[in-house]
């Protein structure tokens, strides 16, 4: 059975777990406030928040609930629009909305407020440009989005003296929460730790962002299990120049890990090109690895980063390069049952320089047409170390050795600029695709290869090429 509160009702159910959360909400609780749209987590009619105990308090965050299937909400508070509603009056979040007429045709509405009302939540001094950031997963076709932008402005100034140490107390004595919310702790801690059918269950699922959009009949239908039952470490550790992180830490885990941030500068600038603010909730480190994208952002960083992973299976464990990984299209040096348990990589050195490139349709929210990412170091104008990786130009994400070991021990200059962007095209095996032609992607990656090393020469770069 899997156990969570749903609003505030305890739900008990043995529905299939790789069900969406959305299918449950609509079809099972007929609570149909949270809306079907996309179902790929780009429109954000579907958000929902979840509630997580951590340490005795719990911690709310948004996700797009058609692509979080239900056997992630075991030991969770789930909250809909209908769970945050007062009945008697609106919420400051939803008489923002009003006041401004930020809903028209209000299909997206309450996807909005959900996020706005996560955004809410946060412990977090509240800012408007937060307030929008929180957004930045929700679509509106009505409205230009400007009357949206004034009501995250008020509600951010609504939020001004909120008690980040008790947001949760507070919004509920402001009237941002129904009562009951102040309960939930206590009764998310009388909901026993799932135990997974082991013989039944097939495969195991992290955040599920892109396999519940390429997959979600065969995930419905497969007994799956969560790599939070199965206690896949989820937590960061840094240690000198190394990162150590859990296979199922998500992109937000690591966004708002400032030790990690204040030792990688512009990280947090790279991770938002990743996707929106749910997605990044759930999307994990391990998953977008093991999903193999050719264009998979987390992989082509850490390609640069010389990351190494360490896999467990039936209790061994080995170390793999993550450039030894990849091996085909949608193929992994892994063994059945094998699973990503730590990814460790190089932090970048205060005399090393890390660039990210991504070109896509839009600049936030989309999948990259190429991606890359360089590791560079210097010494008296000689290059002591380079890392090229790059996404969209072969079956999987690609580590450039040819060009990184060609780059050691020679200066930046015309010869070596030349040289490279040949060794580049002969690396490469890019396709013609949707995202664009061959001869395209050759071309942008050795634009975005010079945008690289523009960071790093700054304005004497036009002079080398």
């Amino acid at each position: 059975m899997i156990n969570f509160i749903l609003n505030e009702n305890p739900i008990s159910t043995s529905c299939n777990p790789g069900m969406s959360l959305l299918d449950f909400i609509r079809y099972e609780a007929n609570l149909p406030g949270t809306k079907v749209g996309c179902r790929e987590g780009d429109c954000g009619a579907c958000t929902v928040l979840i509630g997580e105990l951590a340490d005795g308090k719990i911690n709310y965050y948004s996700v797009t609930s058609c692509l979080y299937p239900i056997i992630n909400v075991h030991g969770k508070h789930v909250v809909t629009i209908e769970g945050i509603n007062l009945n008697e009056k609106l919420t400051p979040v939803q008489q923002a909305m009003a006041d401004n007429a930020a809903t028209q045709c209000g299909f997206c509405t309450p996807g909005f407020i959900m996020s706005f009302t996560g955004f809410c939540l946060n412990s977090e001094n509240p800012s408007t440009q937060k307030a929008v950031e929180s957004v930045a997963g929700n679509i509106c076709r009505c409205t230009g989005y400007k009357s949206i932008e004034r009501a995250a402005a008020d509600i951010s100034n609504a939020l001004q003296n909120k008690d980040l140490n008790n947001p949760i107390g507070w919004l509920v004595n402001k009237g941002f929460l129904p009562k009951y919310f102040t309960s939930i702790p206590e009764k998310l801690k009388q909901i026993k730790p799932f135990e997974p059918d082991e013989e039944n269950s097939t495969k195991v699922i992290a955040g599920g962002t892109d396999l519940m959009v390429q997959q979600p009949d065969k995930i419905y239908e497969q007994k799956i299990k969560s790599t939070y039952n199965i206690n896949l470490p989820n937590h960061i550790t840094i240690s000198d120049c190394t990162c150590t992180i859990g296979g199922a830490t998500t992109v937000n885990h690591l966004l708002k890990n400032k030790e990690l941030l204040e030792r990688f500068p512009k990280l947090d600038e790279y991770l938002l090109l990743v996707s929106s603010e749910p997605i990044r909730n759930m999307a994990s480190v391990a998953g977008n690895i093991v999903n193999a994208s050719p264009i998979g952002d987390l992989s082509v960083m850490l390609l640069a980063l010389n990351a190494q992973i360490t896999t467990i299976n039936n209790g061994k464990t080995r170390q793999i390069p993550l450039n030894k990984l990849f091996i085909g299209y949608k193929q992994l040096d892994l063994e059945p049952g094998e699973l990503i348990q730590f990814i460790t990589f190089e932090l970048p050195k205060p005399k090393s320089t890390f660039s990210f490139e991504k070109v896509s349709k839009r600049k936030y929210l989309d999948i990259a047409s190429v991606n890359t990412a360089l590791l560079i170091e210097f010494d008296n104008g000689v290059i002591t170390k380079c890392r090229l990786s790059a996404g969209g130009v072969a079956p999987y994400p690609l580590y450039l050795e040819k060009t990184s070991t060609f780059m050691n021990g020679n200066p930046i200059n015309k010869d070596t600029i030349a040289n490279a962007l040949e060794l580049i095209d002969n690396e490469i095996s890019p396709i013609s695709d949707i995202r664009g032609t061959a001869e395209y992607k050759r071309l942008l990656l050795k634009q975005l290869f010079k945008a690289h090393l523009q960071k790093v020469v700054g304005d004497e770069f036009e002079k080398l090429i």
